[in-house]
C-alpha cells in the first residue's frame, strides 16, 4: 500500500508490551504521525503533562496503574484529553466503562492495521469538529465553502491570490463581515507551496485578551493558573505552514509587539518559559476594521501593520459582485441538502431575480443563511419568489436609501439637514394622504394647526 498523506498530529502510545508499543510506534510514523510511547500510567502521565498529546493509545491492563485510573486521570487534568483504549482482554463490560470515564473508542489486541488507522482517523477528525463547534459557538468564523462566482470583482481577487500564493509574503485581507476573508486566506494556503502542510487558524476577537499570547505562542506547564501541562502555540502549529490571524484589528498591544517579533526574527517563545523556539510560519491576516484609523487612535501598531500588510488584498461587498448571487443561491442550497440528506429544492428563476434584487449587509454570510433558511421551512418541492417574499427580510427600497444619502450630502450643518428632513417628511406624509391636512396630523399626532404653520414654514404644496 503506497504511503497516504495524514494530519500532522502527536501521538502517545502507552502499553507495557514492548512489542506492541514497537509495532504501534513504526506503524503510525510510517503514516507520518509524530508517536511518543511510555510502558506505564505514571510515565504516561508525565509525558501527557510534559506535551499535550493529540490523542493517547492506552493499554487497560497495567501495573501500578491501570488504563481506566490513567484515563480518568488525564479527562481530570484536561477534559478536552482523547483517549483510545487498547485491551487484550476485551468485553462489552470493560467497552462501556471506558466510554463512560471519557474514552473515545475501544480497540482489541492484537491491533489491527486498518481498523487502528480508521479509528485514530475519527478520533482525530471528532476533535477537530468539537474545535470547530467550540470556535462557532464563541463567534469564530468556521466553513467549509469553496469560492464561488465569476464577476470581475471577484475575478480580480482571484488574480492577486494566483500572483501571492507562490510567494513567502505576508498578505493583509481586508474587507467586511461576511465577505469571505477566510476563503480567500485557504485559497492562498491551497496554492502555495506550503498547501501539504497545517493551516492554522486563530480568530483573534473569539479569544480573552488575557489568553491570545498563550494561544499563539503556547505555554510552559505551571506558567499560570490552569496550566497544567505544556502546550504548543498556533506559530509552532503552523510551522512550515501558514498561520490565518483573522480578525486582527482586535488583538492587544502586548500581543501584536509579540507577533511582530517572531516575523522579524522568526523565533518565538512560550509563556513562562525561556527557550528560544525557530518557526517557518507563513502569516496570513484578516480585518474589518480601518487599520489606518486604528493606527492613528493608538489601536494598532504602525510597524506591525507594514510588516503584515506586504501584499493588501480587499474582498469586495456583496453589493459589488451582485452577478455572484444567482451561483452562490444555488451553490448554498444543493450544500445544505446534500449535507442534511434532504432532496435538492430548486429555485424559481423569479425566486432568485428576487434575491439579486435584496440588499444583503451582511454580504455572503446572511445570504447564505436566507437561503438555508428558505430551504428549511419551505413548504413545497419548490423555492417561489412568494417563499422569499415570506420568509426573508423585507427589501430594501434603494431609491429611498439614495435619497437619504443625497440629502446628508447637501448639507452641510445639521440645522439644515434637519429642516430638509423635516420637509421631505411631512412632504411625502402628506401626499400618501391626498394632502388631507387633518387626517395627516392624526396620523402624525400632531395638532392641525401646528402642521399648518409647517406647510407654510417649508412652502409645501400639492404642486411642488
Amino acid at each position: 500500500m503506497s504511503r497516504r498523506p495524514t494530519p500532522i498530529a502527536d501521538l502517545l502510545v502507552v502499553d507495557d508490551e514492548p512489542g506492541i508499543r514497537q509495532a504501534l510506534q513504526q506503524m503510525l510514523e510510517y503514516e507520518g504521525y509524530a508517536v511518543r510511547t511510555a510502558e506505564n500510567g505514571p510515565q504516561a502521565l508525565k509525558a501527557y503533562a510534559d506535551q499535550v498529546a493529540d490523542l493517547v493509545l492506552l493499554d487497560i491492563k497495567m501495573a501500578p496503574m491501570d488504563g481506566l485510573e490513567v484515563l480518568e486521570q488525564l479527562r481530570t487534568e484536561d477534559p478536552d484529553a482523547t483517549v483510545v483504549m487498547i485491551s487484550g482482554h476485551g468485553n462489552v463490560e470493560t467497552a462501556v466503562e471506558a466510554l463512560k470515564r471519557g474514552a473515545f473508542d475501544f480497540l482489541e489486541k492484537p491491533p489491527d492495521r486498518e481498523i487502528v488507522l480508521r479509528r485514530i482517523a475519527n478520533a482525530l477528525a471528532e476533535r477537530e469538529l468539537e474545535r470547530e463547534n467550540a470556535a462557532l459557538r464563541s463567534g469564530g468564523p468556521v466553513t467549509r465553502d469553496v469560492i464561488v462566482g465569476d464577476s470581475p470583482a471577484l475575478e480580480e481577487v482571484l488574480q492577486q491570490v494566483a500572483k501571492v500564493a507562490p510567494t513567502k509574503a505576508y498578505v493583509l485581507i481586508t474587507g467586511e463581515n461576511g465577505t469571505g476573508k477566510e476563503l480567500i486566506a485557504r485559497e492562498i494556503h491551497a496554492r502555495s507551496e506550503r498547501r501539504d502542510k497545517p493551516f492554522i487558524e486563530v480568530n483573534c476577537a473569539a479569544i480573552p485578551q488575557e489568553l491570545i499570547e498563550s494561544e499563539l505562542f503556547g505555554h510552559e506547564k505551571g506558567a499560570f493558573t490552569g496550566a497544567h501541562a505544556r502546550r504548543k502555540g498556533k506559530f509552532e502549529l503552523a510551522d512550515g505552514g501558514t498561520l490565518f490571524l483573522d480578525e486582527v484589528g482586535d488583538m492587544s498591544l502586548a500581543a501584536q509587539a509579540k507577533v511582530l517579533r517572531a516575523l522579524q526574527d522568526g523565533v518565538i517563545q512560550r509563556v513562562g518559559g525561556g527557550e528560544r523556539i525557530k518557526v517557518d510560519t507563513r502569516v496570513l491576516a484578516a480585518t474589518n476594521k480601518d487599520i489606518v484609523s486604528e493606527i492613528s487612535e493608538g489601536n494598532f501598531r504602525e510597524d506591525l501593520y507594514y510588516r503584515l500588510n506586504v501584499v493588501p488584498i480587499h474582498v469586495p461587498p456583496l453589493s459589488e459582485r451582485v452577478e455572484d448571487i444567482r451561483r452562490l443561491v444555488r451553490h448554498f442550497a444543493r450544500a445544505y441538502c446534500a449535507d442534511n440528506g434532504m432532496v435538492e429544492k430548486p429555485f424559481t428563476e423569479e425566486a432568485v431575480d428576487t434575491l439579486t434584487k435584496r440588499s444583503w449587509p451582511g454580504n455572503i454570510r446572511e445570504l447564505k443563511n436566507a437561503v438555508e433558511r428558505l430551504v428549511i421551512l419551505g413548504s413545497r418541492d419548490t423555492i417561489s419568489a412568494d417563499d422569499v417574499q415570506t420568509l426573508t427580510q423585507p427589501a430594501v427600497d434603494r431609491s429611498r436609501v439614495n435619497e437619504a444619502e443625497s440629502l446628508i450630502a447637501k448639507h452641510s450643518t445639521f440645522s439644515d439637514y434637519r429642516d430638509a428632513a423635516e420637509k421631505a417628511f411631512l412632504g411625502r406624509k402628506l401626499s400618501e394622504n391626498d394632502w388631507n391636512v387633518s387626517e395627516t396630523a392624526r396620523q402624525l399626532d400632531m395638532q392641525r394647526s401646528h402642521l399648518y404653520k409647517k406647510i407654510e414654514k417649508y412652502d409645501l404644496s400639492r404642486d411642488k
